[in-house]
């Protein structure tokens, strides 16, 4: 791991038993409070995506229109945002995944890409992959390709990563985390 990604694991504050006893939250708001570490992020990402042809950015709701709207600025690209069901106002495109305890739905505007488009997928954080190989799901139902599905923090032990890949899909994330 290079210096910047150790700086970067460093400054994410761990919130023991939070939403629920046994979970190890990975807090990125020390992150974001912080400019330099927060440019140090986009930075490592605008240096992995710069020549790469990319047309947008998917950006997954919440944290990842943090991350997602600097870097499409960056880069010269477009910036489309992944939502929550109900949230956008044009014609969509739904899925749906699993949650721990339940379902959800996010949805993309039907117009959000041309076809063949070259799309980078980014969110804060590679859990159980559900939400990040919906928004896949979408990108590619209105045939554009995923470029790669990019985060800050990866959680292995949660097996995301290792659904994201088996479904065909490239993954970056700047550091991971052991344990829930």
């Amino acid at each position: 791991m290079s210096a910047y990604q150790d700086e970067i694991k460093n400054a994410i504050r761990t919130v023991e038993n939070w939403p629920e006893d046994g979970v190890m939250f990975r807090d990125i708001m020390p992150l974001l409070q912080d400019p330099a570490i927060f440019r140090k992020i986009i930075d490592s990402f605008v240096h992995r995506y710069q020549g790469q042809k990319i047309d947008a950015i998917a950006a997954v709701d919440a944290r990842g229109f943090i991350l997602g709207a600097p870097l499409a600025y960056e880069l010269g690209i477009s910036l489309v945002p992944v939502r929550k069901k109900g949230k956008l106002p044009f014609d969509t495109v739904c899925q749906s995944y699993d949650l721990e305890y339940g379902k959800a739905e996010i949805e993309l505007h039907t117009d959000a890409f041309n076809e063949n488009d070259r799309v980078l997928l980014i969110d804060d954080l590679i859990a159980t992959g559900g939400t990040m190989l919906a928004a896949c799901e979408l990108v590619t139902r209105l045939k554009a390709q995923v470029v790669e599905v990019a985060a800050i923090i990866d959680l292995p032990d949660l097996h995301g990563t290792e659904k994201l890949k088996a479904a065909g899909f490239d993954v970056y994330a700047i550091c991971e985390f052991d344990g829930l």
